[in-house]
């Protein structure tokens, strides 16, 4: 995880400043229980960043109260030089970051729309679909999402849901929506949704959204995506390497517990459900969402020449499926294969 400077802290607003290593706040309530506020470490603020290419206008109107705010310092720091013939000293330019986290029950229609905006903008592109001869629609035109698709997709009435924005200097930068359900008395927290702006990529912002996400007592959490960046992430964001072998054993069964349906009706594809498999694909499911592959598949030969990567191969219309086990009860019955380097 790249260096930050970060406060968690409820109800209560702060910024967060940091210049050649050192961080001051200016703290706007009097009100912050100072008990409560946990520190990171803001030692790795200069970090070498680097990732897979694409690594996964705020409304005027007020917001509901927020759940829990946290500022960071963006992970990739800008240096500011003096002219050339003096000695050089540097200083990082300075970047504001803002974590929201809310309720699903919480979001405003203004709120929807800017999701969604930054959905249709940046999310991704159509493919070609082989089994339509004419596609509809058209190849190469970006994927729409209107807000009251968003609501009922991301949001159902009878699952917990929960919504998490960055906005970066005042711009909406990425956000993620996330499901939770009970599975063997086990909580399960599916990510539905993780955009990151294409302006603001590669700094580690996925990985913060999906850590903003989680709550104490998630035990299993998932996400399908096309893209490695976004499964990387959420393995960051727990700390976590990725075990087959229990994806293997309760996917079926926790995604018929799903409120979900296109988690609950989604076709598990790869050799770790059917040994017959040879197409190379080890877990994914088969959603004939046939988006435009060109960036995830770039993406994923960057991510193999450093990891072993577990997921398999990447076919039109399919997406990885990605489980972790926040708290596993039994790791022998299972293998894992870690991310590790080659």
């Amino acid at each position: 995880m790249p260096g930050i400077g970060t406060y968690f802290f409820d109800s209560v607003r702060s910024e967060l400043f940091v210049k050649g290593g050192l961080d001051m706040t200016e703290e706007r309530s009097a009100s912050l229980d100072r008990k409560n506020l946990l520190r990171a470490d803001p030692r790795g603020l200069q970090t070498k960043t680097g990732g897979p290419p694409g690594s996964p206008a705020l409304s005027t109107s007020e917001p509901p109260a927020r759940k829990a705010v946290t500022f960071t310092v963006e992970s990739k720091v800008r240096y500011i030089e003096e002219s050339a013939g003096r000695k050089t000293r540097k200083w990082p330019n300075i970047v504001k970051q803002l974590f929201e986290r809310f309720d699903g029950r919480e979001l405003t229609d203004n709120m929807l729309q800017e999701a969604a905006q930054l959905f249709n903008d940046h999310y991704g592109i159509w493919g070609k679909d082989p089994t339509n001869p004419r596609p509809a629609p058209k190849p190469g035109s970006r994927e729409k999402l209107s807000k009251n698709r968003l609501r009922a997709q991301y949001l159902p009435d009878n699952a917990n849901c929960s919504y998490v924005r960055v906005t970066v200097e005042d711009r909406l930068a990425g956000n993620a929506f996330a499901c939770r359900w009970s599975y063997k008395n086990r909580t399960v927290c599916w990510v539905t949704q993780l955009v990151v702006h294409s302006d603001f990529r590669e700094r580690g912002l996925a990985t913060h959204l999906l850590i903003q996400l989680r709550h104490d007592d998630d035990a299993i959490y998932g996400i399908m995506s096309s893209h490695p960046a976004a499964c990387l992430a959420a393995a960051q964001a727990l700390r976590s390497g990725i075990n087959t072998g229990f994806i293997r054993d309760i996917a079926e069964a926790m995604m018929k517990a799903s409120p979900i349906g296109y988690v609950k009706d989604a076709e598990l594809r790869g050799n770790l459900f059917d040994p017959a498999e040879t197409s190379g694909i080890v877990s994914s499911v088969d959603t004939r969402f046939f988006v435009d592959h060109t960036e995830p598949l770039k993406a994923l030969a960057w991510v193999r020449t450093g990891l072993d990567w577990p997921l398999g191969e990447l076919l039109d219309g399919y997406e990885f499926f990605l489980i972790l086990a926040v708290r596993c009860p039994d790791r022998s019955r299972s293998s894992s294969r870690p991310l590790s380097g080659s």
